[in-house]
């Protein structure tokens, strides 16, 4: 494995540990204040790390790019991030991670469209046995309220990582010429600016900023900010810039079965015969894709 594809493997790790603690601050707080706390929680952490890895607040960036990267950030976060929550609350942990069924598909594609980047065969084996592993099983659980709800959960997931797959491979130009931490830094404040600025004119500011008047449950929220949106973000944006789309995205796909195994332990989801297959096929695609060159 090269770097780039440790960094991802290591992406889906810390996301996966992320996503359990939405799910958890999800029971409290609804998805848009939940988006507005950890984008700007994330942006607090990033600033910070900034001057700490020797990068510059203002590099030399075009208008063009600025503008660029504004447009990634309100598709990839304020977009992208909102419809993620919303869905985990539709369909919980497993489910949700069932729904990601449509992360690497997408990556592949849209490095294609954007790219012209191509798989080899044993890639593309292992890409569709990770798609067959996490769609396997994807059925109405108990964690979901009705049929409706499992409906409107699975567009929203696969819509999440559509718009997200588009929102940072269209700069990944830029991202390979600046510092990673600076440009997550960039796009999560003003993901989170547009956020709050857009949801303020339909919905009251304490329910906007809730997570931030919920001090009962930062110990949950603080940490799913720092692991997932600041930790997750620089190795899953560190993954694209050394490695193919397409690589990156598959092993980015593992945190499907990270995320099964930990709500099975931590949130007493129940882990059923068509789960374990799941994992059985999402790993063994990943080790096919690990073993090319």
């Amino acid at each position: 494995m090269n770097e780039g594809e440790i960094f991802a493997v290591l992406a889906a790790l810390v996301w996966s540990f992320c996503v359990i603690l939405m799910r958890i601050s999800g029971f409290q707080i609804p998805p848009v204040a939940l988006t507005v706390f950890k984008g700007g929680t994330a942006t607090i952490f990033f600033v910070i790390a900034i001057p700490l890895v020797g990068e510059s607040f203002f590099p030399t960036l075009s208008a063009r790019n600025h503008f660029r990267l504004m447009v990634s950030a309100i598709l990839g976060i304020t977009i992208a991030d909102t419809l993620y929550a919303a869905a985990l609350n539709r369909l919980g942990a497993s489910l949700q991670a069932l729904a990601g069924v449509m992360y690497s598909p997408s990556m592949v594609a849209v490095g294609f469209l954007l790219f012209g980047e191509m798989l080899g065969g044993w890639e593309l084996l292992g890409g569709a046995l990770v798609v067959a592993g996490v769609a396997v099983g994807m059925r109405k659980t108990e964690d979901v309220r009705s049929h409706r709800d499992l409906v409107v959960g699975v567009a929203m997931a696969v819509s999440s990582h559509l718009i997200m797959a588009f929102g940072i491979l269209m700069v990944r130009d830029v991202i390979r010429e600046h510092s990673v931490v600076w440009i997550s830094a960039y796009r999560f404040l003003v993901a989170t600016v547009v956020l709050a600025a857009i949801a303020s004119i339909r919905l009251p500011a304490r329910e906007v900023f809730l997570g931030y008047l919920r001090r009962d449950i930062w110990k949950i929220m603080i940490p799913m900010s720092f692991l997932g949106p600041f930790m997750g973000t620089m190795l899953w944006t560190a993954g694209f810039k050394h490695t193919t789309a397409g690589r990156a995205a598959i092993y980015n796909q593992l945190s499907t079965v990270f995320i099964i195994i930990l709500a099975v332990l931590f949130l007493k989801e129940r882990l059923t015969m068509r789960k374990v297959l799941g994992v059985v096929l999402a790993v063994g695609g990943a080790v096919v894709v690990a073993m090319q060159k």
